[in-house]
């Protein structure tokens, strides 16, 4: 079992910043990737970022150059920088960590960009 909690969500302008975190605790020694999704009312949840237990980072087309998913082992916690902000960005951005194909989720944090 893995249990993710998230912070860092709220409310920002465009082309402003924020930072998500997620830390994990239960059985981290076992996550391959951890990274985040996001999802929009209406539509399909998307993968935002991703990295490895290796530190191979992966980013979806619509955030690269703006984005940046890091990690901190000592503290079991991974970053999302999120830069140049824009409304289209407005989401539930969850965290998730993969154990051997299966996938955990936090609860999901709130971005809302206004123009």
């Amino acid at each position: 079992q893995v249990q993710l909690v998230e912070s860092g969500g709220g409310l920002v302008q465009a082309g402003g910043s924020l930072r998500l975190s997620c830390a994990a605790s239960g059985n981290i020694f076992s996550i391959n990737a951890k990274g985040w999704y996001r999802q929009a009312p209406g539509n399909q949840r998307d993968l935002v970022a991703a990295i490895t237990s290796g530190g191979v980072t992966n980013y979806a087309d619509f955030v690269k150059g703006r984005f940046t998913i890091s990690r901190d082992n000592a503290k079991n916690t991974v970053y999302l920088q999120m830069n140049s902000l824009k409304p289209e960005d407005t989401a539930v951005y969850y965290c998730y960590a993969k154990v051997n194909g299966y996938s955990y989720w936090g609860q999901g944090t709130q971005v809302t960009v206004s123009s």
